[in-house]
């Protein structure tokens, strides 16, 4: 019997490939891989910054502290609830937030990629304004789960997510 290893780089290669879903449909698949994709990448984000702040909290309460800028800094974005500590609150505090990262960018990346296909199968092209479409509508859907939505906060979340999925699209070219 032969055994063969498989190394960190060929998992994700084969990742790519979309050998992790089979959900019957294209479009279903490649709405549930952009969602793992990019929720593993909203949880790691979310986690390297929980950690960082408590790590600049913990130096801006020992000796000498911080300049200004960066403690300053550290304050005004810091999770509720996270004091630094390892006590069960701030654990949950940092659980909740990491949860609710990953669930706004998996959901902005299977809204992202699955109206992409979608409007690529309709219209039979896959163009700028496909691009634009599914950016103006992946903002608003963002901007629905941040917690103090406001008219104002959709429209700019749409105009934004069109511009930058607009631009992406269209650099795609170039480089």
């Amino acid at each position: 019997m032969q055994t063969t290893t498989r190394s960190l780089l060929d998992d994700l290669r084969s990742f790519d490939k979309g050998g992790f879903f089979d959900l019957g449909h294209p479009l279903l698949n490649r709405i549930a891989e952009s969602f793992v994709k990019a929720a593993g990448i909203g949880a790691i984000q979310a986690v390297s910054r929980g950690a960082y702040f408590t790590a600049i909290e913990g130096l801006d309460s020992g000796t000498g502290g911080l300049p200004a800028e960066i403690s300053g800094a550290s304050k005004k974005h810091r999770f509720r609830d996270l004091k630094g500590e390892t006590n069960r609150k701030s654990l949950e505090a940092m659980v909740k937030n990491t949860g609710k990262e990953s669930m706004q960018w998996g959901l902005a990346a299977g809204v992202y990629s699955g109206l992409t296909y979608g409007l690529k199968e309709a219209r039979g092209s896959h163009d700028w304004k496909n691009s634009a479409v599914a950016g103006a509508i992946t903002g608003v859907a963002l901007a629905l789960t941040s917690e103090d939505s406001s008219h104002e906060q959709i429209v700019e979340c749409a105009i934004t997510g069109a511009a930058i999925s607009t631009a992406a699209n269209l650099l795609a070219g170039i480089f």
